[in-house]
């Protein structure tokens, strides 16, 4: 069983991870530059913390859902906004280069901090863009509006192949007209242990990119579900046997060059009734720690571990209400940090995750 307000919770933010709600269009965005004079000094973060980013230099970077973003050198926390030169008050995903540039996504094109200013990347259009897979390049996806490689110099705007649909059985045409987008819309990147670039979509399944050709994973738990449904694919992990977990904890793939299919599909775990009971078995971010363990966060239903063996599930509450986890991140010690959409950022401690709050020491 699923109770309503779960699925309700779920369809939420769905629609804000694929919407273009910003005020302005990326198509309308222009290159450009603007040095901040005072960057704003607050003492308290977000509420809305969708993500977490540690840079070379230890500083922390705090992306929020329409107030920008959040720099924590340790002695100050800083806010940028658009009249810094932020293209977006939306952060949905925080990169960092070799040479320790910090690039913020958002859906209305890419921010690129320097340290000292902001530059709105330019980008190719369609015709000039090329599919490549360079070590030093970056992706993005801008909140499921457009995917980009980024080269160093350019974004290219690039799409994915089409692939035959109906083997999924779902009335495409019909869906795409109810909810406006296109079931390619990528919802997340990934990169596994051999360099290769996946991209989970809303409805289309997931795609491997080895930097020539694509592989495609089209799996009814990849797209609508029976029940109407539609989890996406968000985030993909590999665990220490090489199998990719897509979103979800009932199956896993494996590459499997020469087979009909080019992956086989496994179970993923053994779920025990206790704990996956009125849960909802998708994952919306994930991670493999430092000693191979995945870490899976859902919505409303928690933070997932499975650590080879068996799988396991801590709900996180503030005493008031359940905390509503978008993001996972393991920073450069290891410890693990959450991402959510109504109680700012959560840090591991222990075997627990618990608030966390900027020191009092913090200048003003």
């Amino acid at each position: 069983m699923i109770h309503s307000n779960q699925i309700i919770l779920l369809i939420l933010v769905l629609s804000s991870l694929i919407s273009c709600n910003s005020q302005v269009k990326i198509e309308d965005t222009q290159p450009g530059t603007k040095t901040f004079e005072r960057s704003s000094i607050t003492s308290e973060l977000d509420n809305e913390i969708w993500v977490i980013h540690q840079n070379q230099n230890g500083n922390f970077w705090f992306g929020s859902n329409g107030n920008g973003v959040y720099q924590l050198d340790g002695k100050e926390l800083k806010q940028y906004t658009v009249n810094d030169g932020l293209v977006d008050n939306q952060i949905r995903g925080i990169q960092e280069d070799s040479n320790g540039h910090i690039y913020l996504e958002t859906p209305s094109g890419v921010s690129k901090f320097d340290g000292t200013k902001f530059i709105t990347l330019k980008i190719l259009e369609p015709t000039n863009s090329k599919w490549k897979n360079n070590p030093t390049d970056l992706w993005f996806n801008c909140n499921g509006n457009h995917l980009y490689r980024f080269d160093g110099e350019s974004l290219h705007d690039l799409q994915l192949p089409e692939m035959d649909l109906t083997l999924l059985n779902i009335d495409f045409d019909k869906h795409m007209e109810d909810l406006n987008y296109s079931p390619y819309s990528v919802y997340g990147i990934d990169k596994d242990k051999e360099g290769n670039i996946w991209f989970g979509t809303v409805k289309a399944g997931a795609f491997r990119f080895d930097g020539k050709s694509f592989l495609w994973i089209g799996e009814q738990e990849l797209s609508t579900l029976p029940d109407g449904r539609v989890p996406g694919v968000r985030s993909m992990i590999q665990d220490n046997d090489g199998y990719l977990w897509l979103s979800n904890f009932y199956s896993k793939y494996k590459i499997t060059p020469g087979s009909p299919k080019g992956y086989e599909k496994l179970k993923a775990t053994s779920l025990p009734k206790d704990i996956i009971q009125d849960k909802i078995l998708y994952f919306n971010s994930g991670i493999s720690d430092h000693e191979g363990n995945l870490w899976m966060t859902t919505y409303s239903g928690g933070v997932w571990k499975y650590d080879g063996n068996a799988l396991s599930n801590q709900e996180i509450h503030n005493g008031k209400e359940t905390v509503l986890l978008v993001s996972i991140y393991e920073d450069n010690n290891g410890t693990i940090w959450l991402g959510t959409n109504n109680d700012g950022v959560y840090k591991q401690n222990g075997q627990r995750f618990e608030k966390f709050k900027i020191d009092n020491t913090i200048s003003h």
